[in-house]
């Protein structure tokens, strides 16, 4: 036996997805049945949602009104960081690359990262379902996840992940969400969930593929943009993801960090996950949609077409993604880039000014998207905003003004779109 499957036995991949979150489930379950009748699991997300964007506003840890504080005081246990995690410097040198590649990351989440975790079905039922249900909004779920980005990683300040700070707060939040997202599948689709295929909600096979979704699933795709990580920068950027998994009550990060022997083996098990479901299509179709409509006039394919370049020549069956969700085929101009490039590959003359301008569309893209981001989501409970020295550093604006002028903008490029589609047919 090798020493990939020493430690990543299939056993322990089914025992991942057969086991939740056992400690904060057992809390939480005493939590809901103590509320007053008639008070469900969705009301509490929704105070945890509320009670985690005010303690970020305010800078301070997640103990605020009730009912929320109640909760966040009870878990205090799994509060601390691991006895492995507070190597600052290599914390450090895992945000720098956030800090260094970030409107490149930010296309990755949208092109890559949540793709890949719309064609895992169980994953997909639970963002179309209940994140639906607690925020009316399946976009708003994007927003959140770009900020765990930001809070996590968008700084280099490795207090970050210190009980108070952002990163900290949020993964802590992120474990008490997810064990109530298990118990309102139990509320409420409970007969129509299959746990024998699927496991429980957002169980440690969907947690750890999670965490490979931020970090090894992010360096694939930065490759394809014409960014490669050295082998330091993934140990790092992986340990300060593993830090934050442990947090978050990932069973894989429970003893240590996770490490790049861990790559190959646990990737190409999830390579087996991937499958087309209608609400993983449904959710591509909603991120596309929230995309394109921020794009510039003839750029509104640009997302698409990214998306089907990022997934062109991944490994471990992730080359079907784009056709399991129904992406649509990219814009003509860029199938002829598509082509450019790997002639590129051929005659090497070609290859520097054909990267350089696939280069120059993801970090427009990048940039476009994190615009979106504050635009559509500055405000509510779990607003999107980027610190100062990102905004700075990504010549983003986020005052009122900024914003209003990029609205104005945005409304007479749909005006000019609706009569261009209705003369064309779809784009």
């Amino acid at each position: 036996m090798n020493d990939h499957e020493e430690r990543w036995p299939q056993e322990r991949f089914r025992r991942l997805r057969q086991q939740a979150d056992p400690e904060i489930d057992k809390v939480v379950a005493e939590y809901v049945q103590a509320q007053p009748p008639g008070t469900g699991a969705l009301e509490l997300v929704k105070a945890v949602i509320a009670e985690l964007g005010a303690a970020k506003r305010e800078a301070r840890a997640p103990s605020g009104e009730p009912p929320a504080s109640e909760i966040f005081d009870a878990i205090d246990f799994a509060k601390e960081l691991p006895a492995w995690g507070d190597d600052r410097e290599l914390l450090a040198r895992g945000q720098a690359v956030f800090a260094d590649y970030g409107l490149y990351q930010a296309a990755a989440l949208f092109c890559k990262c949540l793709p890949m975790a719309y064609v895992e079905v169980s994953s997909a039922k639970v963002l179309a379902g209940v994140s639906n249900l607690a925020t009316h909004s399946l976009t708003r779920r994007v927003a959140e996840t770009g900020q765990m980005l930001v809070d996590v990683m968008g700084l280099k300040a490795t207090d970050s992940l210190q009980p108070g700070g952002p990163g900290h707060t949020t993964a802590i939040g992120l474990r008490i969400l997810h064990s109530f997202v298990r118990a309102l599948v139990n509320e409420r689709y409970a007969e129509h969930w299959d746990t024998d295929r699927y496991g429980p909600p957002v169980n440690q096979e969907l947690l750890l593929a999670t965490i490979f979704d931020f970090s090894v699933v992010t360096w694939e795709a930065l490759e394809t943009m014409g960014v490669v990580l050295t082998d330091e920068q993934r140990t790092a950027h992986l340990y300060t993801w593993s830090v934050f998994g442990h947090l978050m009550g990932v069973d894989a990060c429970r003893d240590g960090a996770l490490t790049l022997a861990d790559v190959e083996p646990v990737s190409e098990r999830l390579g087996r996950l991937y499958e087309s479901s209608d609400e993983g299509r449904r959710l591509m179709a909603r991120l596309l949609e929230e995309m394109e409509s921020f794009m510039y006039l003839g750029w509104r394919k640009l997302p698409r077409s990214l998306v089907h370049w990022v997934f062109r020549d991944a490994r471990y069956n992730a080359d079907k993604v784009p056709e399991l969700l129904g992406v649509p085929k990219p814009a003509w101009w860029f199938t002829a880039l598509f082509a450019a490039a790997r002639n590129a590959h051929r005659r090497k003359w070609l290859a520097a000014p054909v990267d350089g301008v696939i280069r120059w569309l993801v970090h427009k893209a990048g940039r476009h998207i994190v615009v979106a981001l504050i635009d559509r989501h500055s405000d509510g409970q779990a607003a999107f905003r980027i610190p100062d020295e990102l905004a700075r550093a990504w010549r983003i604006k986020q005052s009122s003004p900024a914003v209003r002028a990029r609205r104005i903008r945005r409304t007479v490029r749909n005006t000019l779109r609706v009569p261009a589609q209705g003369r064309k047919g779809p784009r």
